[in-house]
């Protein structure tokens, strides 16, 4: 049986560059050699996409190969565009379409969502205009309960996150933000223990099947920022210590979080578990982090699967369209 060409995107001009590659070196080494042919896409921080070493054009890498593999973080690979351009050339990749993945970066409009669909998110406000942000800050300041949660509007694995407890940090907090983007979205501080909790498509006999859910300790007084991410500055507890109750209302959310955005394939979504008012949902990733130190595969691996697997089955999944 001829071998199934697999592309596999990685790199791009995000933030996340980094974490972009190292998900793609994963999927390269976990594709089952015996049914797939990789090939490994790497798009540089330019945009430009290379194969074999050298650049080519998008729709002449396309050609070539059977389906996509999307390994990509953060804008362009996760926001959206990089799904209309391969759905221009009636490419066959995984992860969420075009609509599904802009509304899941863009956090503002996927909160909007979430409380049309009844699942409880933080209290938030957008700013677009960074022209006076000492201003911004006063008049925010006045208005708004500290702590909050500073932000920017569209990007993911925590870049350009940080905790404002004051006024000088909330003022520092917007300018860090806007480094990574031409909108930031602040919301309210709320106390508890962080949760995740992955969901795959068409698993297990399932039409939207739970991993189990994640708790995640940050070392310190730090919250789960990039370097916790990726530094190994936290423990990731899986399954997470969650009575039944709070188990189940975490695995529910992660599945009405999916559906509600309309996504595709997998996600994984983002809480906060409060000891007083339940659980909130923060955020949800439309294409998880694969790398040793991410939390998808510790998952997987609570349920005795694993990302050789997992692959084929995302690999099957985008097949089928």
């Amino acid at each position: 049986m001829a071998l199934i060409n697999v592309g596999v995107l990685r790199g791009g001009p995000s933030n996340e560059y980094e974490v972009s590659l190292q998900t793609g070196g994963v999927v390269l080494r976990h594709l089952d050699t015996n049914k797939y042919k990789p090939h490994d896409i790497f798009i540089d921080k330019e945009g430009v996409w290379h194969m074999g070493g050298t650049p080519r054009q998008p729709e002449n890498i396309l050609s070539q190969v059977d389906v996509l593999f999307n390994a990509l973080h953060g804008e362009y690979g996760e926001d959206g565009r990089i799904q209309q351009l391969l759905e221009s050339h009636g490419a066959r990749y995984t992860g969420s379409d075009a609509l599904g993945s802009a509304l899941g970066m863009n956090k503002a409009l996927a909160k909007q969502i979430f409380k049309d669909h009844g699942i409880k998110t933080a209290h938030y406000t957008v700013i677009s205009d960074a022209s006076n942000l000492h201003q911004t800050a006063v008049e925010l300041f006045r208005k708004f309960p500290m702590p909050a949660v500073v932000k920017p509007l569209a990007s993911g694995s925590s870049v350009g996150v940080t905790i404002a407890k004051d006024f000088h940090s909330l003022e520092a907090g917007l300018r860090h933000a806007f480094q990574f983007g031409d909108a930031v979205i602040v919301e309210e501080f709320i106390p508890g223990i962080e949760a995740t909790c992955g969901v795959i498509e068409g698993y297990r006999d399932h039409d939207l099947y739970a991993l189990p859910p994640v708790e995640i300790r940050p070392h310190g007084d730090r919250f789960f920022d990039y370097e916790a991410k990726y530094q190994g500055k936290s423990e990731e507890i899986c399954p997470g210590n969650f009575d039944h109750d709070t188990k189940a209302m975490i695995e529910h959310l992660a599945k009405a979080a999916h559906k509600a955005l309309g996504l595709r394939h997998y996600s994984r979504s983002d809480f906060i578990v409060s000891p007083r008012r339940g659980v909130y949902i923060l955020e949800v990733n439309t294409l998880p982090g694969l790398t040793e130190e991410s939390l998808f595969p510790k998952s997987l691996n609570a349920v005795g699967s694993n990302l050789s697997h997992f692959f084929d089955h995302l690999i099957e999944l985008a097949l089928q369209k």
